[in-house]
């Protein structure tokens, strides 16, 4: 029977996920409209400080799995980064300068590291394995309605007032995260849980490269999350770009269609994973996430029509969204008995961010010398390398957790 306690911890998390959707991912496309729309910021300028607020993200998202393995303190982690976010967002509208607009991002940028491990940690340390899964799911089905809810608000304040609107939105959500972990109990969490070892087993500390380097299903893993990103990333920006030729006073309330659409068909995804992973497997139903993406970069060439676009853009919410509930949860099946599970989920996070960030250079070089359905193309194929390397190359992990499961009952006994 489910306590008071664990019912106010499970709408905690559901709080927090809802709240730190749109914090997580970063002020993005909104933030280039702004400084183009606003402060007539030329694209090689805004490209620069997009640039670098990512590779700050990048930096510190190994170190951030690593302080949170080590930390009993995580809920004040996610405290300070939604903080030290929300000055961030608040301080954009009163600055126009190069120098400081790029540190607010890359401040912003890298004090988000902190929200995915910490959110996993937290989420597995009162759970513990087995039923991570179902929570994990559960995680991103609100952090999915956060986004669409977020993407729909970002573009009614928009329209009404302006890009600087979403500056302020995100400064209360993240206002609100901080609310939400408040009410999460500090005493339901397991630390050693939390990091990937059994209850009470303090014989591991955090590292941070031995286990990546000596685990091979984890570095292959490392590999294909990185190629699903490396063709994933730049694809929403190049139908935002088409729609934009089309339509330039209409792009913005397509390209926030386009997220819409799709964060709304991530809600049934990730319920879908959390409920059926530990039945039929990781594995297959992260095929048919990593499946979809060579198939959508090919019906993009297929038409320019806006509406064509919108539809095939719902094809990233079946992609993403068994991605996003799947991969916290092969990682804490492939480090289980580690006690490097944060740090590995920062390390493996720095391996797509990377591709992501290396996708829209390469896409706008095929752009400029052949087109966009050269580049829709090479994503696609790219896309289907890293189906064939999940399909050869990376187990099934389900088995794992019911090993690791059943070791720490026969050592409780």
């Amino acid at each position: 029977m489910i306590s008071h306690l664990d019912r106010r911890n499970n709408r905690s998390l559901d709080s927090l996920n809802f709240f730190l959707a749109d914090v997580r991912d970063g002020l993005g496309p909104y933030l280039a409209i702004y400084l183009l729309a606003v402060h007539h910021w030329d694209p090689a300028s805004i490209g620069v400080v997009m640039t670098l607020a990512g590779i700050a993200a990048l930096v510190t998202q190994t170190p951030a799995g690593a302080l949170v393995d080590s930390s009993r303190a995580k809920r004040a982690l996610v405290i300070i980064a939604a903080l030290l976010v929300t000055v961030s967002c608040l301080l954009l509208p009163f600055i126009s300068s190069f120098s400081l607009v790029a540190l607010t991002q890359a401040l912003s940028a890298a004090a988000a590291s902190i929200f995915a491990p910490a959110i996993s940690a937290i989420t597995l340390g009162i759970t513990g394995p087995r039923a991570f899964t179902r929570r994990t799911g559960r995680n991103e089905t609100f952090n999915h309605a956060g986004n669409a809810c977020a993407a729909l608000l970002a573009g009614l304040f928009a329209y009404l007032f302006g890009p600087v609107a979403v500056f302020y939105l995100m400064a209360v959500m993240a206002l609100a995260s901080v609310i939400a972990v408040l009410f999460v109990s500090a005493e339901a969490i397991d630390h050693d849980v939390a990091r990937g070892l059994q209850p009470g087993d303090q014989s591991h500390q955090p590292s941070g490269f031995k286990v990546l380097l000596s685990n091979r299903p984890l570095l292959m893993f490392a590999l294909c999350c990185a190629l699903f990103h490396l063709a994933n990333a730049a694809m929403l920006p190049l139908v935002s770009q088409k729609l934009a030729q089309a339509n330039l006073h209409m792009a913005t309330p397509l390209t926030s269609a386009c997220i819409v659409a799709a964060q709304l068909v991530m809600v049934p995804m990730a319920l879908l994973a959390g409920a059926k992973a530990d039945v039929w497997g990781r594995k297959p139903l992260l095929l048919a996430g990593f499946l979809i993406l060579p198939l959508r970069g090919l019906l993009y060439t297929f038409s320019d029509d806006p509406y064509w676009l919108v539809a095939v853009q719902l094809l990233d919410g079946v992609g993403a969204g068994l991605f996003g509930a799947l991969f916290p949860v092969m990682v804490k099946d492939l480090t289980l008995g580690s006690g490097h599970f944060n740090v590995s989920l920062g390390a493996l996070t720095t391996a797509f961010g990377l591709g992501a960030a290396l996708s829209n250079g390469l896409a706008g070089f095929v752009v400029e010398a052949a087109g966009y359905s050269a580049a829709f193309l090479t994503l696609a194929a790219i896309a289907g390398a890293a189906f064939l390397l999940l399909l050869i190359g990376v187990p099934e992990t389900l088995q794992r957790t019911e090993q690791f499961e059943s070791a720490a009952v026969m050592g409780q006994t």
